[in-house]
Order: structure tokens, then C-alpha cells, then sequence
């Protein structure tokens, strides 16, 4: 496992912003530019993790190819498109997206979502998106979500057999997929259950924490690593079973404190329980 998060450092000296990657005890890192990057500044970054020995993790695109309105809706693909250029381009690992939303914010929980015909229109865009590529190198991934498929690792295996394309990999963020009380107090076992389905096509992943509060009716909220009541000791065994390399990307946090305490915490513990990082 080689663990991520975000840079606190401008990309203008692109040797410090490495230094810093690694500095901050990060193994893998995305790229900190878009898809309107010229080819010097692609070629560039790519030397610089090789030098440094950092793996590209993944090209975010973050839209709405669900979207309602048939002209954002086409913008949002072609972007995805574009995101699956620049990671091929660079050796990451993945593009990753969420599938989107049928209503008018863009991950927002919508009851149309999770029909068949939603289902069925993620499998012909992603078929789209890597027609239009014919990617080499980088795979075209979902991020797991709560109210959007694949919102299960069964709906997510589902996805990849309907879509039979082997240049699209499975994302997993197992907290996005904790959607109950149920599957709160058994995190451990759904977190390996997550992990022995969708093994052989997982690319990267997300790790996160999560509390269960106790007011009516049900609030489960994200936290930082180590400040929720997930296992995480048991999540991280079961990510390590996955192969070498794989990238392990902390998110969501707002200061660079918090990603410092976040990655010494994981870190301490991946050693504690016998499957350390990668150094």
C-alpha cells in the first residue's frame, strides 16, 4: 500500500512540491494540474515521480454525467473524456468520477439514481468514455457512493460485468458505501467483504473514518482517521491484501494539521497490525 493525501505546497518549484509529498510521508500523489495542461508540464510531472518514487494515483474528474440538462450532461462527458486522456498520458493509476446525480446537485440523493434505467445509462457513458479513449495504461473507475450506483460492492461487480471493458477498474471507498447502523457496527466484516469482491479490479482507493451519532433518526458523519468509531485497523488489513503499489489517498480534510495527524495516525497503525505502508 502506498499512502496519499494532499500537498500543502504550490506546484511553481515542482521540486519542492515533491519534496513536500514526501516529506509528509506520502507515496502516492495526484497530479496538480488539469486537463488543459500542456505536454512539458505532463512529461515533467511524470519525470518527477519517477525520480522521487511516487506513484500517480489518479486524475479526479468530478461532474454530473447524470445531469438532467442534455448540454451539461455532454460537457461533463467529454471532460471525463479528457481526464482519461491526461491520466493515460501520465501513468496514473485511474480516472475516477462518480456516476452523478438525476436531479440538480451534482451528487446529490435523487430516487431515480438507483433505477434500472440510471444503471443502464452509466453502463453505455462508461462504454462511451473508453471507446472515445482506447486507454493503454490508466483505467476508467467509479467512486463508490451511498445513493448512486455502485452504491454496494455486489451493484459494483454488477457494473463491471455489464460493462466488460478491462480498462474499467473498480474505486473503493468503503465509508461512502456504510449506509446504516447495520453496516456501521459491522465495518470490519464489510470492509473485507468489499475487498474480497472487487479485488482484482480495485485501482485506488479512499480512507476515511466515520461516526455513528446517537440522534433520531440516523446521522453517520465522515471524520478524520482516527476520530470516528470505524475499524480501521481492520479496514487496512483488508487493503493490504491488495496488490503492491495500490494507492491509499486520505481526503476531505480542510488543514494541513489534519492530514499530518490523519497520515501519522494510519500510518502507526498500518505498522501496529503488521501491514505498514510502503516507505
Amino acid at each position: 500500500m502506498r499512502l496519499g493525501g494532499q500537498v500543502f505546497c504550490s506546484f511553481d518549484d515542482p521540486e519542492l512540491w515533491a519534496i513536500a509529498a514526501r516529506d509528509a510521508g506520502y507515496r502516492a500523489v495526484n497530479p496538480p494540474f488539469g486537463v488543459d495542461s500542456d505536454e512539458v508540464t505532463r512529461r515533467s510531472f511524470v519525470n518527477l515521480c519517477n525520480r522521487h518514487d511516487l506513484v500517480i494515483a489518479e486524475v479526479g474528474v468530478w461532474n454530473n454525467p447524470l445531469d438532467p440538462d442534455p448540454v451539461v450532461r455532454s460537457a461533463a462527458l467529454d471532460k471525463a473524456k479528457a481526464c482519461l486522456q491526461l491520466a493515460d498520458d501520465i501513468g496514473a493509476r485511474c480516472a475516477v468520477n462518480i456516476a452523478g446525480s438525476t436531479g440538480p446537485r451534482w451528487d446529490g440523493p435523487y430516487a431515480a439514481n438507483l433505477s434500472r434505467d440510471t444503471f443502464d445509462l452509466i453502463v453505455e457513458q462508461v462504454r462511451e468514455i473508453l471507446r472515445a479513449v482506447k486507454p493503454t495504461r490508466s483505467c476508467y473507475s467509479l467512486e463508490t457512493m451511498p445513493w448512486v450506483f455502485p452504491e454496494s460492492p455486489e451493484s459494483y461487480l454488477e457494473l463491471i460485468q455489464a460493462i466488460d471493458d478491462p480498462w474499467f477498474g473498480a474505486h473503493l471507498d468503503i465509508v461512502n458505501m456504510i449506509s446504516s447502523p447495520r453496516i456501521y457496527f459491522d465495518n470490519a466484516q464489510f470492509s473485507q467483504h468489499c475487498v474480497d469482491i472487487l479485488r482484482p479490479w480495485i485501482k485506488g482507493v479512499h480512507l476515511k473514518d466515520m461516526l455513528l451519532r446517537p440522534e433520531l433518526t440516523v446521522h453517520l458523519d465522515e471524520r478524520v482517521p482516527g476520530d470516528g468509531g470505524l475499524d480501521l485497523g481492520a479496514m487496512l488489513t483488508a487493503l493490504s491484501t491488495l496488490p503492491p503499489g495500490t494507492p491509499i489517498l486520505l481526503e476531505h480534510m480542510n488543514a494541513e494539521a489534519d492530514y499530518t495527524r490523519a497520515s501519522q495516525y494510519v500510518r502507526q497503525l498500518a505498522q501496529r497490525i503488521g501491514a505498514p505502508f510502503e516507505e
